[in-house]
C-alpha cells in the first residue's frame, strides 16, 4: 500500500469538553441555591456525597492494577526500591518545607488573636477529637485483615501494600507471570472505562456538594474567620508557585502553569467536590500519557496520596497556631514543631478524604495538648473552604512530584511531554488510557494490549 493510500487515523473529538462546562455551570447554580435557599442546599448534600463515593469505589482497583502492572513489568526489583526510596525521601523533605512555611506565616499574622470560644465550638471540638491514634496503631492499620479486605475497606495504604506484594510476586514468576500481567491489563481497561462512565455524573455531584456547603455556612459565618482562611490560601499559593514551581523548572525545565493547564479538569473536580481523591485515577492516567513511565507513576502517585500532604501540612500548622492564640494559650517554638510533626505522621493515608484534616487536627491536639481540643470547633464553619485549598495543594504537589521523580530516574519521555502539553497528542477521555497508537516511556512498560511475540530472550537461572 502506497503512502497516499494508507489510512489516516482521525483525531478523536473530545466530547467531554461539554461535560466540564456543565460542571462549571452546575457549581454556579449550586452556589446560588445555597445562598438563596440554604435549607434546600443542605438537602442536596447526598448528591455530592454519592458522587465522591462512586469515585472512591474505584480507587482500590485502580491503584492495584496500576502498581501491579508497574512493579510486575520491571526487570529488576532494585529499580522499584530506588524509585520508592527517592519518592519517600522527597515527600518527607517537601512536607517539612510546607510545615516550616506554615509556621512562619502563622507566627507573623497571629490569626487567632481577639477570638473567643463559644460553648457550641467547644462541643464540636470534643466530638471531632475522638480517640487518639498512636504511631504503632497507624503502622498496624496498614496490614489488612485478609488479602482482599483492603479492597472492601477502601484503605489506600492497605491496597498499596497488597499491590506491591502482588507486583513483586508476579515479577518473581518471570515469563510465567506474563499471562497474569495481561489479565490485569485488561482489568485496568475495564476499571477505567467504568470510571469514564461515572464522570458523566460529575455536574450533579458538583452541584449538590457546593449547594450544601454554601447552605450550611452562608456568607456571614465566614466574615469573622476571613483572616485565617485568606492567609491559608495565600500560603498555599506561595508554596505552589514559589517552591514547587521553582523546583519543577530547575529539575524538569517545565512551566508549572503549563502542567496545571493540562490538569485543569482535575483541578475543577477537586474544587467542586473538595476532595483530591476524585482526581487520583485521572492523575495516574494523565501522568502516564504525559510521558512518565508506568513503574514511576504506579509508585509515585498512590504513595504521594498517602505521604505527600503539602496542603495538609500547611493547614495543620496554621490551624494549630490559630486555635492556640484564640484560646490565649500560645505554643512555644519547640511545642509547635513537636506537636505538628506528630500530626503530619498521623495524617498519612487520610489525604483526599473530606474532613480528614479536621479530624487529624483534633486527634493530634487530643494526644499532645488536650486543653486546645475545644478550639477545633472554631474552624468547623470554614473547614470545608480550607479543605478545598488543602486538596488542591496536595494534588498540585503530587503532580509535580511525579514529573520530578520521572526526571530523576530517567523514566520521563520529554519529547512526548512536549507534544502532550502543546496539544499535539491529546488525552483520550473516553478510555482514560494511552492506547491509541501512543507509546509509553519506560523500557520495562508492558504493551497496552497483546502484541505478536518478540524474539525470545535466553533463559536465565
Amino acid at each position: 500500500m502506497s503512502s497516499a493510500e494508507q489510512p489516516v487515523r482521525p483525531r478523536r473529538r473530545d466530547r467531554t469538553h461539554f461535560l466540564y462546562i456543565a460542571v462549571v455551570v452546575a457549581v454556579a447554580i449550586g452556589i446560588l441555591i445555597g445562598l438563596v435557599w440554604p435549607e434546600l442546599g443542605k438537602e442536596l448534600k447526598p448528591l455530592g456525597t454519592g458522587f465522591v463515593n462512586l469515585i472512591k469505589m474505584m480507587i482500590s482497583p485502580i491503584i492495584f492494577c496500576t502498581i501491579v502492572l508497574g512493579v510486575g513489568s520491571v526487570a529488576k526489583a532494585a529499580k522499584v526500591g530506588r524509585v520508592g526510596t527517592l519518592a519517600i525521601g522527597y515527600f518527607l523533605v517537601m512536607s517539612t518545607v510546607a510545615l516550616i512555611i506554615g509556621l512562619i506565616v502563622g507566627n507573623i499574622i497571629h490569626p487567632g488573636e481577639g477570638l473567643h470560644i463559644t460553648p457550641d465550638a467547644q462541643a464540636a471540638g470534643k466530638e471531632l477529637a475522638g480517640e487518639p491514634t498512636s504511631l504503632v496503631d497507624f503502622l498496624l492499620s496498614i496490614i489488612p485483615t485478609t488479602l482482599v479486605s483492603a479492597f472492601t475497606e477502601g484503605s489506600v495504604l492497605q491496597t498499596l501494600l497488597v499491590a506491591l506484594l502482588t507486583g513483586f510476586a508476579v515479577q518473581a514468576l518471570g515469563s510465567k507471570g506474563e499471562p497474569i500481567l495481561r489479565g490485569i491489563g485488561h482489568l485496568q481497561r475495564l476499571v477505567f472505562r467504568i470510571l469514564s462512565m461515572i464522570m458523566w455524573v460529575a455536574p450533579i455531584g458538583a452541584f449538590g456538594a457546593i449547594a450544601a456547603v454554601v447552605g450550611e455556612t452562608g456568607v456571614d459565618a465566614l466574615k469573622s474567620l476571613a483572616i485565617i482562611m485568606i492567609a491559608f490560601y495565600i500560603t498555599c499559593l506561595i508554596f505552589v508557585f514559589g517552591i514547587l514551581s521553582s523546583i519543577l523548572w530547575l529539575v524538569a525545565r517545565m512551566n508549572i502553569l503549563t502542567l496545571f493547564r493540562y490538569l485543569s479538569r482535575e483541578f475543577l473536580l477537586i474544587l467542586s467536590t473538595s476532595s483530591s481523591e476524585v482526581a487520583l485515577p485521572r492523575l495516574i492516567a494523565k501522568m502516564e500519557h504525559l510521558g512518565v513511565s508506568k513503574p514511576v507513576v504506579g509508585i509515585a502517585v498512590p504513595t504521594g496520596y498517602s505521604f505527600n500532604l503539602d496542603g495538609t501540612a500547611i493547614y495543620l500548622t496554621m490551624a494549630t497556631l490559630f486555635i492556640a492564640e484564640a484560646m490565649d494559650k500560645p505554643l512555644a517554638v519547640g511545642e509547635q514543631f513537636g506537636l505538628l510533626l506528630f500530626m503530619i505522621i498521623a495524617s498519612k493515608g487520610a489525604a483526599g478524604v473530606t474532613g480528614a484534616g479536621l479530624a487529624t487536627l483534633a486527634g493530634g491536639l487530643q494526644s499532645h495538648r488536650p486543653e486546645l481540643v475545644d478550639g477545633v470547633g472554631l474552624i468547623v464553619g470554614i473547614d470545608r473552604f480550607m479543605s478545598e485549598a488543602r486538596s488542591l495543594t496536595n494534588f498540585a504537589g503530587n503532580s509535580v512530584a511525579t514529573v520530578l521523580l520521572g526526571t530523576w530516574t530517567g523514566e520521563f519521555d520529554r519529547d512526548k511531554a512536549n507534544r502532550v502539553l502543546a496539544g499535539d497528542d491529546p488525552f483520550d477521555e473516553s478510555t482514560l488510557l494511552d492506547e491509541h497508537g501512543n507509546t509509553r516511556s519506560g523500557e520495562d512498560s508492558p504493551p497496552a494490549e497483546p502484541t505478536p511475540p518478540a524474539a525470545p530472550e535466553p533463559a536465565t537461572r
